[in-house]
């Protein structure tokens, strides 16, 4: 798709607009019980992490619900697994829960999709999933059963709220993908006061993420005119709100300014889909339970690299965006740049990657259906070695 800054692509495309409501500022989630009633949800499950179940911001959502009665979990893991989401749909079931409320970072919403996902359709989650087969079959099972609404209350900059993706991780180590429009988060609650207790490290490697779904949405072969348009104001914003959060992670104002960044930049996804690099960071988190933030910190430069001669120009316009005209190369200045300013991560061996993983992460990640999306093919498991390798 070649596109200008004031004209639309000459062939047909489909823009898909998620049935999602954003309600952002100080103190929404203190009406939180007002809109479950609203969305016909009596009985929650709510799903959060260890780290948030410990913070002000869940203590503000348990008496936001009031009298609501609400189903408790246990805390979900940072790399949510099959058998939990299999045991917490059954436990759904039985105690008659009619919606879910995520409250923290993207692992408890996309666990929230995945229940919802199964009580919805039946059988066992790796049903649903979605395969890719190089080098260019991609099959996405119809998920058509009508889901149960979530409602999301954001903490990081994630962006899973507003999109249809999941990934779960399975058994074996790898991670399935299933998506479904139906269980984007139909309310996004967002409140950077409530978030007051997250780490900067940890806002700021998630950014580094949503900065990852504004990118690979400029080059993605799915992308749209609307998508381009999102991604475009989600990287001028995070190019600002990254630094300003780093310095002063209290800053209320730049908390939020990231937040509505990644919210924005998991818009670009709802059409555009990732590509290779959110491929490698799915599997380096389900291989080695390296968090995905910093797999993305540490891995966004190296793949903006890889696909610089096939996205010259979408990479241009993104370098544009964030303060650095120039090519792909300085696109990739500004990102090494900023992982230093940050103080996020920058190779592998400090998220804790072992050198002895690598080889199956790349032949792993030659089944992961962003390679369906990149703009350069991806030829064989020996690129992507080579791009780990780089960035160990």
């Amino acid at each position: 798709m070649t596109t200008s800054a004031f004209s639309l692509p000459q062939e047909p495309f489909v823009q898909r607009s998620p049935a999602s409501r954003l309600v952002m500022g100080r103190g929404v989630v203190g009406a939180l019980a007002g809109e479950l009633t609203t969305l016909g949800v009596s009985r929650p499950m709510v799903l959060a992490g260890a780290r948030t179940r410990q913070s002000s911001l869940f203590a503000s959502v348990a008496q936001a619900l009031g009298s609501v009665p609400w189903v408790d979990t246990a805390a979900v893991p940072s790399h949510s697994r099959v058998d939990l989401v299999e045991s917490l749909t059954v436990e759904a079931r039985a105690r008659d829960v009619d919606g879910f409320v995520s409250v923290g970072g993207g692992s408890a919403v996309d666990t929230a999709k995945a229940i919802a996902i199964l009580l919805a359709e039946g059988g066992r989650l790796a049903d649903h999933a979605v395969h890719f087969t190089p080098p260019a079959t991609l099959r996405a099972p119809s998920l058509r059963a009508p889901k149960l609404p979530i409602v999301a209350i954001p903490s990081t900059a994630s962006g899973a709220e507003v999109t249809g993706s999941v990934g779960i991780r399975d058994a074996s180590g790898a991670k399935l993908i299933l998506s479904d429009p139906q269980v984007a988060a139909r309310l996004v609650l967002l409140d950077a006061h409530a978030g007051l207790q997250v780490s900067a490290s940890v806002l700021c490697s998630t950014a580094m993420n949503a900065l990852a779904h504004g990118i690979e949405g400029l080059y993605s072969r799915e992308r749209t005119p609307m998508a381009e348009t999102h991604a475009l104001e989600s990287l001028a914003r995070l190019a600002q709100a990254i630094p300003a959060v780093s310095h002063n992670h209290q800053d209320e104002n730049a908390r939020a300014q990231l937040l509505y960044a990644a919210h924005l930049a998991g818009l670009v996804l709802v059409n555009a889909r990732t590509c290779l690099h959110h491929a490698l960071c799915h599997v380096i988190g389900s291989v080695t339970g390296a968090a995905h933030g910093e797999a993305n910190a540490v891995m966004l430069p190296h793949c903006v690299a890889f696909n610089a001669e096939a996205a010259a120009a979408p990479l241009a316009r993104a370098a544009q965006a964030v303060g650095a005209p120039g090519g792909p190369e300085a696109l990739v200045g500004f990102i090494r740049a900023l992982q230093t300013m940050a103080r996020v991560p920058r190779r592998l061996r400090d998220i804790g990657v072992p050198h002895a993983a690598l080889d199956t992460i790349a032949h792993k990640a030659m089944h992961e259906r962003g390679l369906h999306y990149n703009p350069r093919p991806v030829t064989g498991s020996s690129d992507v070695l080579a791009l780990l390798e780089a960035a160990y």
